[in-house]
């Protein structure tokens, strides 16, 4: 059995036993043995291994958890952010554009987009990263989409009910039956999670409730992007269902934080999006002070938040959320696993699965401390260097 050792840790961050929220331990050791975690203790009593990564007494962290993201496009809207730097308001519409140019892509290109973003999120320390369709919509498009999606990626979302494409403008009820008949049987088999876009100008609840009933009941678990536009019932529609997370919620009444904190329901946050679209961002310090467990995602979209950089999102997390710098990186690992209801990843402790990250950082508080630089020094993915 090959086994790798990684020594002379300085500051690890485990999410589990430890000093303060983050489990930490210092001068520490992990031993990795089969792709796992075996062992996590003082660096003077590490047992030997086959192999040895010296981290020089740097920070090392659990691999970030991004568990909202689409990459599975084509296209380019950059005019669409410059519009809106100077002063056009996002409302989602820019959707079909992408649509568009994604129905005419290939497979080839769609594929080289989808590896170009994941390697770009492995190289800043994402180590496991959620993808949804939802800009073919079409039966076809929707499972070549989550096909592609599949082959990069085992947590891969249905998202038929992006928004009502053009063809069905007038006809939304003739979608949403298309959506949970044809093409959710068409994309079921390379799904793991149904998601819906429950706002003003997508789907109202009614229509929420009856696709991700479909999905469920078609062995998919619940996803729902909520309350990002403006007050709406997609959280409280998320909590009845049972679902591991609703996205975005930026817009919440104190019965939708209720909700939320009497469930184990994740609120994940997108605080990307918001840079992005210059929209409000969600008040974290609330959903946090009210028991909510919060992740982080990057929303990296091409439309609304083209960014693959997890420590990007913890420092405007923490620069524009109120999250301490625990408490982001808390989100952006062990919330993430959380939102993708997983226990062996977002935490390094015996069992998990050994996606580390080496910071070119003494601490874990460089992420927000430093922000814009690029502190991954090392990634390890199933306990292999990167």
């Amino acid at each position: 059995m090959s086994s790798l050792l990684v020594d002379n840790i300085g500051e690890l961050v485990t999410n589990g036993a430890g000093e303060g929220p983050l489990g930490i331990r210092r001068d520490a050791a992990v031993l990795v043995e089969e792709g796992r975690v075996a062992w996590v203790g003082p660096a003077a009593y590490a047992p030997a291994a086959d192999r040895r990564v010296d981290a020089a007494g740097a920070a090392v962290l659990p691999g970030f958890v991004d568990s909202h993201a689409h990459l599975v496009f084509a296209g380019d809207r950059a005019a669409e952010f410059a519009a809106r730097m100077a002063g056009q308001p996002y409302t989602g519409g820019g959707i079909r554009t992408t649509v568009g140019a994604t129905r005419a892509a290939t497979d080839d290109e769609l594929r080289a987009t989808v590896r170009r973003l994941r390697g770009e999120a492995l190289r800043q320390g994402t180590t496991t990263m959620e993808i949804k369709s939802g800009y073919g919509l079409t039966v076809a498009d929707e499972a070549r989409s989550l096909r592609i999606a599949a082959e990069t990626s085992t947590e891969t979302t249905f998202l038929g009910a992006h928004v009502v494409p053009a063809e069905y403008a007038d006809r939304p009820d003739d979608y949403v039956g298309l959506v949970c008949g044809p093409m959710l049987a068409a994309a079921a088999p390379y799904a793991k999670w149904i998601d819906v876009f429950c706002e003003r100008g997508a789907f109202d609840v009614d229509h929420a409730r009856a696709i991700l009933a479909c999905g469920q009941a078609a062995g998919l678990g619940v996803r729902v992007h909520a309350n990002q536009l403006g007050p709406g019932p997609g959280v409280q529609l998320g909590v009845e269902l049972g679902a591991a997370s609703v996205d975005h919620c930026t817009h919440l009444s104190d019965a939708d934080v209720d909700a939320l904190a009497s469930t184990t329901t994740v609120a994940t946050l997108l605080p990307g999006a918001e840079f992005s679209t210059r929209s409000p961002y969600p008040d974290a310090r609330r959903l946090l002070d009210a028991g909510v467990t919060v992740a982080l995602a990057t929303d990296c979209n091409p439309g609304s938040s083209y960014t693959s950089s997890m420590p990007f999102c913890v420092a405007l997390a923490v620069r524009e959320m109120r999250m301490t710098p625990a408490e982001a990186v808390r989100a952006a690992t062990l919330g993430g696993a959380r939102a993708l209801r997983r226990d062996d990843i977002g935490v390094l402790t015996p069992g998990a699965r050994a996606d580390l990250v080496v910071l070119d950082a003494p601490s874990y508080l460089h992420l927000a401390y430093r922000p814009g630089v690029p502190l991954i020094r090392q990634v390890l993915l199933n306990g292999v260097s990167q």
